[in-house]
């Protein structure tokens, strides 16, 4: 035993040693608290899981309207991979006769689809037959798997992910990720000497640039989950000790996991890609079990730092850390020789802009938020993993982006307007159901700000004229479709004191016309002659009961003085379409939980708020507009021998146009103008209808075939009188009436006068 003879070196002795207990209290006291906080903490990780959004799954059987190359394009959509042979799910290959398909299984609402390999055949109209493959077992109807088209995420955090189990990745990942960011993984408790030795003899030599590092996975978990990027001594202890004490506690299995799930991988805006799972999906379009060995590489690749490793921006850089990533595999026994240099010759294969990724639709998107709020939590919305099925419907909502983008600059250019001057919108809805099918509301359609076609409240113009007539049609004692308006000047004086004289657009009278024609030509006077001698109160109540609520209780109302969005117009003319059944436009299908259990049904509400004949009969004269009137110039576009509904909208000073329609199976509204309200020299029939007809053409729409209900009969009618036509009368027509209020007179025809055999007959049935 050593004796200190020296009293103050004896009391420095005794001070260091009770000053070394003191902290070793002291910081086992610390650990033990580090301890509990990183258990709790582990524990208490709520991964943030926004609610993913679907578009509506492609139905395929015999007959479906779809041609083989557009099945191709609707698999290349959804990631689908040509090959020489059917290789495993998410892969098609063109045989003789046939196209190939092994179809990914997908968790339906209504139940799942397995896997399966189907053979589809067909001719210039659609599928002919889609059997499944090794059978000659028909299929008569099967679907795609829908593609992933959104997040909706809380307001607090941009995050988003999609959860993936260790056990159901393809093994090359988690042994890719280890080869590459901790080859001692399996053997550390949490930090690796060796790593940090050999970062800091590397970084010692290194004089500029992006230093090495020595963090474990582990600690590259514990700092993405709990710290924060800053670079300092304190947190890069913090961040060992936390991570040494959390391997005490969480199995190797769960923190690989945890780190696939958690790891910053890229951003989309202001979206945070988290996570392998949405990564694949983010860059290549498709599930991690479809990744090749280089797009395996290039994700794990991206770990390392997505914002310098980004793939869409540094192609040169990102290859060289792909083919380095390769030959770390080939070195681990991961891939063989050949494979690695097969794989290095590929491209990077990653998709364009924002294409792999949520918010491609997000005019859809954003009336998808808008219809679930108030229907569940936000906090569930955003971190419960919901999965939303939605009306959306791919094609329709390409063909609607595609109208846009290619037709706004040729009006610009007729129009000799700057280019960028004009903006767009447009919805397009499903006869049947009320579905909400497309959707955009920028000439950028990719742009997720104002969404003018929820937002812009803009006058509707002659869009309104149809409910006019509808409330004169629903007075069959009064009006039918040949009854003569007068065309004559009008002047009213408004409560204001004001005095209001509407004019015809082309400003010309035009005598006693047709109540069809006023329609079809959209004359103002007569629609407001009409409007007045029906009553404000009537005209109102029909537009509010075709869906539309709050408009204005003016006679200016009868012209378009009310404004409305272009999903607005959709709904009101959808009840038109559907023969005076008002369904609530929905862009929601279906809600589940993320175990696949439904949250809520989503089933169309059908109620009868328009009369059924008077409908009809407006129907029958919004054809005309397309026939002869404001809208002949979608003839020149359209399928012949189809009919179509529709009417032009043209605000005051063309500071807005319109086009509203309908075929047998959609509905479609455009709407073109400038946010600053200026005029822009269009108006319906050489703006919007332009746009509307290419979409209803594209769209492949089909003829609205008008059928007659039981309230409605046909009569053969003199063109001069609108009165019943006799043998003698040149260029009948057959219009339809109200039962009941068809005309008793003849027309004074050329033949009046004459006798014939059958006159008796004729004076019978008179």
């Amino acid at each position: 035993m050593i004796r200190i003879k020296s009293p103050l070196l004896r009391w420095l002795v005794i001070g260091l040693a009770i000053s070394i207990s003191v902290g070793v209290v002291a910081l086992s006291v610390w650990l033990i608290r580090l301890d509990k906080e990183v258990r709790t903490r582990y524990a208490g990780v709520k991964w943030v899981l926004p609610a993913q959004v679907y578009a509506s799954p492609l139905e395929l059987y015999p007959g479906a309207p779809i041609t083989v190359p557009e099945l191709r394009r609707e698999l290349d959509r959804l990631g689908y991979r040509l090959s020489d042979e059917l290789t495993g799910p998410g892969t098609y290959q063109i045989g003789p006769e046939e196209l190939r398909v092994d179809v990914r299984g997908f968790a339906f609402w209504d139940g799942a689809q397995k896997e399966q390999r189907v053979a589809f055949r067909g001719d210039a109209k659609g599928l002919t037959a889609v059997r499944m493959m090794g059978s000659d077992q028909s299929i008569d109807l099967m679907r795609l798997d829908p593609m992933l088209i959104g997040s909706i995420y809380p307001s607090h955090s941009a995050e988003d992910r999609v959860l993936v189990k260790l056990d159901e990745v393809p093994p090359l990942l988690p042994q890719t990720l280890i080869q590459v960011e901790d080859k001692a993984f399996e053997d550390h408790f949490g930090v690796s000497i060796k790593g940090i030795l050999r970062a800091a003899i590397t970084n010692a030599f290194r004089s500029g640039g992006r230093k090495q590092g020595g963090s474990t996975i582990t600690q590259q978990l514990i700092k993405n989950l709990f710290l924060s990027n800053e670079q300092s001594y304190t947190r890069k202890i913090r961040e060992a000790l936390m991570a040494i004490l959390l391997e005490r506690h969480v199995s190797k299995h769960d923190i690989l996991e945890a780190y696939l799930n958690e790891v910053w991988l890229g951003q989309d805006g202001k979206r945070a890609i988290h996570g392998f799972g949405l990564a694949s999906q983010f860059y290549f379009n498709k599930p991690l079990n479809e990744l090749r060995p280089a797009e395996v590489a290039l994700l794990v690749g991206i770990a390392k730092g997505p914002t310098v490793y980004n793939p869409r921006k540094y192609v040169e850089r990102v290859t060289e850390r792909r083919d380095l990533v390769l030959r770390l595999m080939e070195e681990g026994g991961l891939i063989r020789a050949d494979e690695r240099e097969a794989e290095a010759l590929s491209p990077l294969g990653v998709l364009n802009g924002k294409a792999g990724g949520v918010e491609r639709y997000p005019a859809f998107i954003d009336l998808v938020r808008r219809q679930i709020k108030g229907l569940y939590r936000e906090e569930d919305l955003g971190s419960e993993g919901l999965r939303i099925f939605t009306t959306l419907d791919p094609r329709a909502q390409e063909r609607l982006e595609a109208r846009i983008v290619a037709d706004l600059p040729d009006l610009e250019k007729n129009r000799q307007l700057k280019a960028g001057t004009l903006q767009a919108a447009g919805v397009v809805t499903s006869v049947e159901g009320g579905e909400v099918l497309a959707v955009v509301g920028d000439r950028n359609v990719r742009y997720p700000g104002f969404n003018r076609a929820l937002d812009s409240q803009r006058p509707i113009g002659s869009l309104a004229k149809p409910f006019v007539y509808l409330a004169a049609l629903a007075e069959p004692s009064r009006y039918n479709l040949y009854s003569l308006i007068a065309d004559e000047p009008i002047e009213l004086k408004m409560p204001n004191g004001s005095r209001w004289a509407p004019k015809n657009y082309d400003h010309k009278l035009h005598g006693a016309v047709p109540l069809y024609t006023a329609l079809a030509k959209s004359y103002n006077l007569p629609t407001v002659k009409v409007g007045l001698d029906l009553g404000v109160d009537r005209v109102h109540d029909l537009i509010e009961a075709a869906g539309l609520q709050g408009p204005p209780r003016l006679p200016s109302m009868f012209l378009g003085a009310i404004n409305a969005s272009p999903l607005d117009v959709a709904q009101i003319y959808s009840t038109l379409a559907a023969s005076g059944y008002l369904t609530p436009l929905l862009a929601i299908r279906e809600v589940m939980t993320k175990d696949g259990q439904p949250l809520s049904r989503y089933s169309f509400q059908l109620k009868q708020t328009l009369p059924e004949g008077p409908v009809y009969l407006t129907n029958w004269a919004m054809q005309k507009v397309i026939e002869f009137g404001t809208g002949r110039w979608a003839v020149s576009v359209l399928p012949a021998g189809q009919r179509y509904a529709g009417k032009t909208g043209t605000t005051d000073d063309a500071r807005d146009s319109w086009f509203a329609g309908f075929g047998g199976d959609r509905v479609a509204v455009i709407w073109v103008g400038r946010d600053d309200n200026k005029p822009v020299g269009l108006d319906g029939a050489a703006g919007a209808l332009r746009i509307w007809g290419r979409l209803m053409r594209d769209l492949d729409a089909r003829g609205l075939d008008l059928v007659a209900p039981s309230s409605v009969v046909e009569a053969a009618i003199d063109p001069q009188t609108g009165l019943l036509a006799d043998e003698g009368c040149a260029g009948v027509i057959s219009v339809p009436f109200m039962s009941g209020a068809v005309p008793t007179d003849y027309a004074p025809c050329a033949n009046a006068g004459q006798s014939g055999p059958l006159d008796w007959l004729k004076d019978i049935f008179r």
